[in-house]
């Protein structure tokens, strides 16, 4: 039984991470079918990112009210369905919204399926069975560059139908080998207008990022989407205290640990999500790499991240996971200083981009299924849904913002060399920053009950 159901688990949390790696490859291609800027097709990753954030709370509480493996199977076939959806969009804003219904889909199998695999193990395995779940994420990290160069090469729509044998068949192996849910007890429904306040909250702070250089920073328009975003997260807040099943459970955030794992999480994908698309971009806007390349030159880091994963995890559970999570933000941010210090627009791979891939490889198996784990096994075993969706979450919501700085600091030129340069150090700042807060993690209390 716990085999199957960690084979359901892992299969889905490939299948979700799987697109988030092949969607950026494939942006150029889609630029140039499209007609449409990077500033533009920036939304088709930032609406996955941001509905994802907004609804994993949501899609967490569900599953402990009615179930993880009937919330579980409604997530799958929503994914697969929109993927397709994905593939036959004619424009970027039929696109954009096909991206929404997809990333409301893998909020709905992201939480529910580590849910499933924790339920299944022994209170004393659960970190090692939320690492190795994380670290199939990064199996997918290993595949996607490449499979998304060779989807590419035929169409970037193929990169969405790809999901859908994928999800076929997930949906199929879970449906008979998940066992039935428990009868659970009733309670108050998930807060969907603080999902829809996220997603407003955090859409128009991006969009004024994205915006503003074109726009100009005191110009009417990007004040206007500030304003926005403030009144959006002021109202998030305020759901937040008042509602009685808010997205987030402001509680939940004083439990030490749980609070400064969200914070390194947060600050460490910041700074992945600008390595990720700054890489894929710098390959084929300025060393003008064709998108099967380009994945090839992106796979020894993400091919490291299991490995380092898998073989750090003697030394968490000698050292705990705070410091083994600083040691990890601080080597990522070496691998983005050594661009800053490398990089040039005549291609030289092995001097360049190699070194920086490994030790950002090293760095994300590390700190960030080690970061992911703290916070998922933070809060007491009733918490564990919806504690893995808030972690999930700040991880999304980090990496659309993450994309719109990158955005900002390139301006319409993402072939702009001294551009990459300043994103890569703002990148190297964030995850020394994500160190710090890796070592508040070190000292913070190892339980703590939840109150309600």
């Amino acid at each position: 039984m716990r085999a199957r159901v960690a084979v359901v688990a892992f299969t889905a949390v490939f299948m979700a991470n799987l697109d988030l790696w092949i969607v950026n490859v494939a942006l150029v291609d889609m630029g140039r079918s499209l007609d449409s800027s990077i500033a533009v097709l920036s939304w088709v990753v930032n609406a996955y990112a941001l509905a994802l954030a907004a609804f994993l709370v949501p899609a967490g509480r569900l599953g402990d009210r009615f179930g993880h493996r009937r919330v579980f199977l409604g997530g799958i076939a929503g994914f697969t369905l929109a993927s397709a959806a994905c593939a036959a969009a004619p424009d970027v804003a039929l696109l954009v919204v096909a991206r929404l219904v997809q990333a409301v889909g893998a909020a709905a199998l992201v939480p529910t399926s580590l849910a499933l695999l924790l339920a299944s193990v022994e209170p004393g395995r659960r970190m090692a069975a939320a690492r190795g779940w994380t670290a199939v994420g990064a199996l997918a990290a290993v595949a996607g560059p490449v499979l998304g160069g060779l989807l590419v090469t035929a169409s970037w729509r193929w990169v969405f139908l790809v999901n859908i044998p994928i999800g076929v068949g997930a949906w199929l192996l879970a449906r008979f080998a998940l066992p039935a849910d428990r009868a659970r007890a009733a309670g108050p429904v998930p807060d969907l207008a603080g999902s829809i306040l996220l997603v407003l909250a955090v859409g128009a702070l991006v969009g004024a990022l994205v915006q503003a250089p074109e726009w100009g920073w005191l110009d009417a328009r990007t004040l206007a989407v500030l304003g926005l975003a403030a009144a959006g997260w002021a109202g998030f807040v305020l759901r937040c205290r008042s509602h009685p099943a808010p997205l987030l459970e402001l509680p939940l955030m004083r439990v030490p640990r749980f609070a400064a794992a969200n914070v390194a999480v947060f600050l460490f994908s910041t700074s992945f999500a600008i390595m990720l698309l700054s890489n894929s971009l710098w390959c084929q806007d300025v060393w003008h790499y064709p998108p099967l390349l380009t994945g090839l030159a992106m796979v020894p880091g993400p091919a490291l991240v299991p490995v380092v994963t898998i073989a750090s995890a003697r030394l968490v559970r000698r050292l705990g996971a705070g410091p083994v999570a600083a040691a990890g933000s601080v080597v990522f941010a070496v691998s983005l200083l050594w661009r800053v210090l490398f990089a040039g627009a005549e291609p030289d791979y092995l001097r360049d981009l190699l070194p920086s891939m490994l030790l950002s490889g090293a760095g994300v198996g590390l700190a960030l299924s080690t970061l992911i784990a703290a916070g998922a096994t933070a809060l007491p075993g009733h918490h564990a849904a919806t504690g893995t969706a808030i972690v999930n979450s700040a991880r999304q919501v980090a990496s659309a913002l993450g994309v719109a700085v990158l955005v900002t600091i390139l301006g319409p030129a993402t072939a702009n060399v001294a551009g990459y340069t300043a994103g890569w150090a703002v990148g190297a700042a964030l995850a020394l920053a994500a160190a710090a807060a890796s070592l508040v993690l070190a000292r913070a209390p190892q339980e703590q009950e939840v109150g309600t």
